[in-house]
């Protein structure tokens, strides 16, 4: 499998994908948002764009479709709930369902809810595993429920599917915003010396050659991740001194989702 992180530049932070087959050459492109950078991106590669897969159906996820469409005939793909708000989908998909892209690369379908109702993560089906995570998990951080999502939704996605997932995975999600997330870890739980030498590691850093991180890490570093920390529960207490000392997961996540959102 043959990854390309394209990086939009745009003012949402956007990272679009080329995943190609390294037998044949056929690429899936997920979220294209720019699609001139991923058409210039296929053909410096010598890649031939076939399918379309949109995490879900967000403007900045589906906005490059038609362009690529135009360029390529590429078959779009998305959640088969997703089908009313993605024009000219081809192809519904739900949890377990396979994407093949050319000969040798195999795309499992995650039916994630969260950040919207209908989304979806592909995990490969390969040696180095790795989650094209859309806007559900950012590198240090998770997607909002501001537009047509639910957070209960979303504490099920990372409890029931993400936990799960191989240490070795590679986060690759839709959008940069790493040193943002880092900041509110640190917030959150100030005494995390990881996070804290990892911010100062890639505080410059370009998003042309972002760091992909593996799921290893996020345990280390991602807030929602770090659900039992005795620190993150202490600050939270600050907050909602109401959660009392022993809160459970479900609502260390749910209030911190909510301080996310103001913060």
């Amino acid at each position: 499998m043959l990854v390309e992180q394209v990086w939009t530049g745009n003012s949402y932070r956007n990272f679009n994908y080329l995943i190609a087959c390294p037998e044949t050459g056929d690429a899936l492109a997920i979220d294209p948002l720019d699609f001139n950078k991923c058409l210039a991106v296929a053909k410096e590669k010598g890649w031939t764009i076939t399918q379309i897969l949109n995490t879900h159906e967000h403007s900045d996820h589906t906005g490059g479709n038609r362009g690529i469409v135009k360029a390529t005939g590429a078959k779009i793909i998305a959640h088969s709930n997703a089908a009313q708000r993605i024009p000219n989908m081809d192809r519904g998909v739900g949890a377990g369902d396979v994407i093949r892209v050319g000969k040798s690369v195999d795309l499992e379908c995650l039916d994630t809810p969260g950040h919207t109702m209908s989304h979806i993560c592909l995990l490969s089906k390969t040696d180095q595993p790795a989650l094209f995570s859309g806007d559900t998990m950012f590198n240090a951080g998770v997607g909002n429920c501001h537009n047509g999502g639910h957070p209960e939704e979303l504490y099920d996605t990372f409890d029931q599917q993400l936990h799960g997932l191989d240490d070795r995975t590679l986060i690759y999600p839709g959008h940069e915003y790493l040193i943002g997330n880092l900041k509110f870890t640190l917030a959150r739980e100030p005494d995390n010396a990881t996070a804290r030498t990892l911010l100062a590691d890639v505080e410059n850093q370009d998003p042309d050659d972002a760091l992909v991180t593996t799921l290893g890490q996020e345990r280390d570093i991602n807030t929602f991740f770090r659900l039992d920390s005795p620190s993150v529960i202490a600050t939270l207490q600050q907050d909602f001194p109401e959660i009392g000392n022993t809160p459970d997961a479900r609502t260390v996540f749910l209030k911190l989702r909510e301080l996310r959102n103001r913060w």
